[in-house]
């Protein structure tokens, strides 16, 4: 499956590019991330528990980061393994560019999955996707929000202006393949 999506941040390019490295943000944002750790060179190590429909799965894998250019971007590559409800890998490239009110995050994403994940059917895919991929950019958000308020209230974008296209956002696959999105997304610039 392949795909690409943007999403406004009213954060800096630099303060999002932290969050984006910051493995402890990233499992706060992760639905139902229970590990993202640092495995060194650039990878993590990665639990998440989903329930897509009626398969419901710890997967395990790994990210790695390459092709690093901070603050600006990197590609993510993953692989998971849930057992028996299958498995998810790719991989996933991120760009943050500033704006006048923040950054805009940017994202693309080649994945396969196998088993009984894929055997559901694309539209609940999608479905599940899209609600998981919303669910981590509401949590991202805040807690940029949190973290960096903005000087003045009126400049801030607000937290729902993504723009998907294509089907499932990265930080679903990056979830599916770490239990990742992340991707995120992560993880996605």
């Amino acid at each position: 499956m392949d795909m690409q999506g943007q999403r406004s941040l009213a954060a800096t390019q630099q303060q999002a590019w932290d969050a984006l490295n910051d493995p402890d943000i990233l499992k706060a944002c992760i639905p139902g991330c229970e590990k993202f750790e640092p495995a060194g060179n650039g990878g993590y190590n990665v639990t998440t528990a989903l329930k897509i429909g009626p398969v419901a799965a710890r997967f395990t894998g790994k990210v790695q980061l390459t092709d690093i250019v901070p603050p600006q971007s990197y590609q993510l590559n993953f692989d998971a393994q849930g057992g028996v409800a299958g498995f998810g890998k790719g991989h996933s490239k991120v760009e943050l560019t500033p704006t006048d009110h923040g950054c805009e995050l940017r994202y693309s994403v080649h994945s396969t999955v196998g088993g009984k994940i894929a055997q559901l059917g694309q539209r609940l895919i999608d479905g599940a996707a899209k609600s998981l991929a919303d669910d981590f950019f509401k949590r991202f958000d805040a807690e940029l929000l949190r973290r960096h308020p903005p000087a003045d209230a009126g400049d801030a974008v607000p937290p729902d202006t993504a723009v998907r296209s294509g089907g499932i956002p990265a930080w679903v696959w990056i979830l599916i393949a770490a239990a990742i999105v992340a991707l995120g997304w992560a993880l996605m610039r």
